[in-house]
């Protein structure tokens, strides 16, 4: 089964400022377990569904990408803090082919961390949307796993 964990924070646990806009706003170390001998690529889309009303009406969208990495080979166990693991990055919301840190403007946030097993590699480029992305994964996701972080800047 596949699993996503970070020894930074437990699951529905608070991200630690060291990983949000309020710290250095690196990436936190993941790891990974139960990839399928089947896997031919992985991808991790990191979002935040929680933004305000004004935020989905001025940029037209109903969640912020925070992190998009496609192609990650199946072999991948562990991604390091701070480091871009092996595979493609796509772009963020803010059009960024990059991790961006939480960063809520109202209130405590949930960041969703989901991986994905693919049975194929997808043919895009640096930079690819995230519906891109998940457009070329349609029919290709063999198993999937979620991890949640919270953040509130209030604290």
């Amino acid at each position: 089964m596949l699993t996503l964990g970070s020894p930074a924070f437990e699951e529905n646990g608070n991200i630690p400022a060291l990983y949000t806009c309020d710290g250095t706003g690196i990436n936190p170390a993941l790891s990974i377990s139960g990839v399928s001998s089947k896997a031919k690529s992985l991808v991790l889309i990191v979002d935040d569904p929680d933004i305000p009303e004004f935020v989905k009406e001025s940029m037209g969208i109903s969640v912020f990408d925070h992190w998009v990495v496609f192609n990650i080979p199946p072999t991948v166990t562990t991604f390091a803090a701070g480091a871009v693991p092996p595979g493609i990055e796509g772009n963020n919301t803010r059009g960024v082919a990059a991790y961006r840190g939480p960063c809520p403007p109202d209130r405590e946030h949930r960041y969703f961390f989901k991986l994905f097993a693919l049975d194929t590699l997808l043919e895009l480029s640096v930079g690819a949307s995230r519906t891109e992305i998940e457009h070329a994964m349609e029919g290709h996701v063999l198993e999937s796993a979620e991890l949640i972080g919270r953040y509130d800047r209030k604290k």
